[in-house]
């Protein structure tokens, strides 16, 4: 048995263990003493602290299988006149080699020559073809948002995305009788590009080093510090020099349902979201929140007495909320008053679109008093919710 099956199958028993006891010490009206409170936050604690580690492990295993890929494929037999085809621009591997001897401050003319490819109007090199998908995955391992959303790649200007506004609707008619036009309106959403910036200082010893990898540090870095600012815009962003959040007041998910109290969320409330989502969402939705809310929520039945919150017992899913897979996202608000607190919905219906091409540039004076080279990373995204009604949130009541 996998260490990872192991753990969740662990998780899936203390979990168990935890309602177990939960139920057993209830008092009437529904509360646990003090002792009894802080017993069952240890149990709690246990149950998250396992599903960390799960996701630990799953993260190194994604990574040890990366490595474990073939750097070529074997020639298993011999060539029949086929003329082999090298790889050209910026997938090929004089762009590759160039681009990281450049990187490392070892251009010379045939550097700068086999450059030309990718240079930009801002003076960066675009990154290769190969290392920009490593960003991409990287990226998506980093941001959780990038997962579930819609993604897209442009090349230039605005991408205009024709929406349907309102639907035409059928009508019964007498014999004979005059059919009622009803058509369809359409409307438009556009989606641009904002610039994300990071810079990134090496020092020249280490630069120098032959046994430092240079990209694969780059792209564990840009991949963490953008993915960090991608997922908060995505979330909370207002539109304004950044892609426009789910959780926007206007051009955002809907609210489904705002609840009775300032600073906690009932069962009831819950299924009030669920159910004001339509059905044909909800088929693809899954509910994101903050790991706090999480935990306020972990306590709550439903009508047959079955805990909303499930663990996964099955490598590579998600825990689930009434079958629905559950995420994390610490840019979710936590509990307070009027913070929109649990978004539930179909995220294909948010699109994130990457402008092609993401550059980097090599900084060699700027810190060169202080033995150190700096990187810039750029890239060019934005992100909109195109259908507002596929997406639900829950908001807490004003104070």
């Amino acid at each position: 048995m996998s260490k990872i099956l192991e753990l969740r199958e662990k998780r899936a028993k203390a979990w168990d263990a935890a309602k177990a006891f939960l139920d057993s010490k209830r008092g009437g009206d529904g509360l646990l003493s003090a002792e009894d409170t802080a017993t069952y936050d240890k149990m709690e604690a246990d149950v998250v602290a396992l599903g960390k580690e799960i996701d630990r492990l799953e993260r190194q295993a994604a990574i040890d299988a990366e490595l474990l890929k073939p750097t070529n494929t074997p020639i298993t037999n011999t060539p029949t006149g086929v003329p082999f085809e090298d790889k050209t621009g910026r997938a090929g591997a004089e762009y590759k080699r160039a681009f990281w001897n450049a990187m490392r401050g070892k251009g010379d003319v045939a550097v700068r020559n086999a450059l030309q490819i990718g240079t930009d109007s801002e003076g960066g090199y675009l990154v290769p073809d190969e290392f920009e998908r490593t960003l991409v995955e990287a990226l998506e391992e980093e941001n959780i948002f990038r997962r579930l959303a819609n993604v897209i790649t442009t090349s230039t200007g605005d991408r205009k995305i024709p929406v349907v506004a309102s639907k035409g609707t059928a009508s019964w008619v007498d014999e004979e009788g005059a059919i009622p036009e009803s058509d369809d309106s359409f409307g438009q959403v556009s989606i641009g590009a904002y610039k994300l910036a990071t810079m990134i200082k090496v020092s020249e010893e280490l630069l120098n080093d032959s046994v430092f990898n240079l990209e694969s540090y780059i792209t564990k870095e840009f991949a963490r510090r953008i993915g960090n600012k991608e997922e908060e815009a995505f979330f909370t962003g207002d539109g304004t020099g950044k892609p426009l959040g789910i959780l926007a007041a206007t051009g955002g998910g809907q609210v489904g349902v705002t609840t009775a109290g300032a600073t906690a969320i009932t069962l009831d409330e819950i299924l009030d979201l669920f159910y004001s989502l339509k059905a044909p969402y909800r088929n693809k939705a899954a509910f994101v929140m903050n790991d706090s809310t999480i935990k306020a929520i972990r306590k709550l039945k439903d009508s047959t007495g079955q805990y909303l919150w499930q663990p996964s017992v099955k490598e590579a899913t998600p825990d689930t909320i009434l079958n629905r897979p559950l995420y994390t996202s610490s840019y979710v608000p936590a509990i307070e008053a009027g913070a929109k607190t649990v978004v539930f919905g179909d995220f294909s219906y948010y699109w994130v679109a990457d402008r092609q091409g993401r550059v980097f540039k090599r900084l060699n004076e700027l810190y060169a008093a202080t033995g150190q080279v700096g990187f810039i990373a750029t890239q060019r995204v934005d992100g909109k919710l195109i259908l507002p009604e596929a997406v639900k949130v829950l908001q807490q009541k004003a104070a």
